[in-house]
């Protein structure tokens, strides 16, 4: 079972479309149990990192997906729920994440320039190519130039050896973070046509042994 953790973040169903446009049905669940029991797990949202951890905790979903995690469960992260897996971000004057991952998501300055042109709009908001840094499962079958869908304002500072993609925008920003079981993703697999549905068919055919 393929469970969509639902912590009120939004973009619910449109993951779970995709993830059946896939070939791999979801189960949309803010229970824990469902959480205990998933095979694999998959942690969107969007909005603002303290309305977001406000709700993890009032579900109670904090410490099942610490556990989720720990367990050995292939898990993917995306967006604001990619950026929850690190420890703390500037957003809402501060916000303690879940610090599965070490790093602070910081704004993209205003006033950024890119290829001559500017000022760049924040959020960073359309079509930007992604780089996979490194050889991984997740990224087989995509082209080199392969482009993913992006709106965000923040983004993560990983350590340099947990980054597996990166992408521009005013600045080489990390777009993506791998370590054993657990991947994320600044971008929207999900609004990425053909590159987001081969990016999610591999996570949920990715085993982690």
């Amino acid at each position: 079972m393929i469970v969509i953790v639902d912590y009120e973040a939004g973009n619910l169903t449109s993951v779970a479309a995709a993830a059946a446009a896939a070939g791999f049905p979801a189960r949309i669940s803010s229970d824990p149990a469902d959480i205990a029991t998933a095979e694999r797990l998959i942690f969107p949202g969007v909005g603002a990192a303290a309305s977001a951890m406000h709700h993890l905790r009032r579900l109670g979903l904090v410490e099942p997906l610490r556990a989720a995690v720990a367990s050995g469960k292939p898990f993917l992260g995306i967006c604001l729920g990619f950026q929850i897996l690190f420890e703390h971000s500037d957003e809402d004057g501060g916000v303690d994440l879940l610090g599965l991952f070490r790093g602070r998501v910081v704004r993209f300055p205003d006033g950024m320039t890119e290829g001559g042109q500017g000022p760049l709009k924040v959020p960073h908001m359309g079509w930007s190519r992604v780089e996979f840094t490194r050889s991984m499962p997740l990224g087989e079958g995509l082209p080199a130039d392969s482009e993913f869908y992006f709106v965000h304002s923040y983004y993560p500072e990983p350590e340099p050896s947990a980054v597996c993609a990166t992408a521009v925008y005013g600045r080489r920003f990390a777009a993506g973070v791998a370590r054993g079981n657990v991947i994320g993703f600044q971008f929207h697999p999900e609004k990425s046509g053909r590159p987001g549905l081969q990016l999610l068919r591999n996570f949920c055919t990715w085993t982690t042994a």
